[in-house]
């Protein structure tokens, strides 16, 4: 009786086949994780950075992990400030975004909105009122029926920690030439004392926080050849400095 034989004993080898789908399958959760980070933040360089991945995968190119990481976005505060900028400094910033958020609630309750403005700067927090609402053509003397919105505006520029203050009276192009005022020059910079008077009378401020300038027709804001930029030209400004600069120092 012959012997059956015996089959042969695997030699070992194991079939990897299911390794390309496997592949496949890791390739697209990949490229899924690529979409959700992408769609959290997108900006033009991360998307043609996105477009380039996805070409080299499924064009059949070298896979995404050989891929340098997305160009890393800079850090930014909600104010566009960089995010490693001195925290003394950043946090002086945000009070000076405080205090024109309450100037700029004055300003809609009391329907301003046409005569004045706020801007945060890099000298800092400029507020712009056309004279226009202050003073009559040529005079420095402010309106009676506003002594009462200029005191409003000094009791919102009391502050827990004082801060220096910059008046500055601006006028358009056109030629003065009175008893009263020999040039644009004088009218501006009376306009500016007068209004800081009022300020610092109806509100007890300290008047060693504040200076007062006049530049006359010599700081345009608009062209003065239309009606519109010589009234955007007549104005005054307040500017509320800030208390630390952007490297760190105190201001004094």
């Amino acid at each position: 009786m012959s012997r059956k034989r015996k089959k042969k004993r695997d030699d070992g080898h194991v079939d990897e086949s299911w390794l390309l789908p496997y592949s496949d399958l890791l390739t697209l959760l990949l490229a899924l994780f690529i979409v959700l980070f992408a769609s959290s933040s997108v900006d033009e360089r991360k998307l043609s950075r996105m477009s380039s991945v996805f070409s080299e995968i499924f064009d059949g190119g070298t896979g995404a992990m050989q891929n340098t990481s997305p160009t890393p976005v800079p850090s930014y505060n909600t104010k566009g400030i960089q995010g490693n900028a001195n925290p003394a400094y950043l946090e002086d910033q945000q009070t000076l975004e405080e205090i024109r958020s309450s100037l700029d609630d004055y300003i809609a309750v009391n329907e301003l909105e046409n005569q004045f403005q706020t801007k945060l700067t890099e000298e800092g927090l400029l507020v712009t009122i056309r004279d226009s609402i202050l003073f009559e053509s040529g005079k420095a003397t402010i309106k009676a029926e506003y002594t009462n919105l200029a005191k409003d505006i000094g009791n919102l520029l009391k502050f827990e920690k004082p801060r220096q203050i910059v008046v500055t009276g601006h006028t358009d192009n056109v030629p003065i030439n009175n008893a009263e005022f020999p040039s644009n020059w004088e009218l501006s910079m009376m306009r500016a004392l007068n209004f800081l008077k009022v300020l610092i009378d109806t509100n007890n401020l300290d008047p060693q926080l504040f200076s007062v300038k006049g530049y006359g027709e010599n700081k345009p804001v608009a062209s003065n050849d239309t009606a519109e930029g010589r009234s955007k030209n007549r104005r005054v400004e307040v500017l509320i400095q800030p208390l630390v600069l952007e490297d760190g120092t105190s201001v004094e």
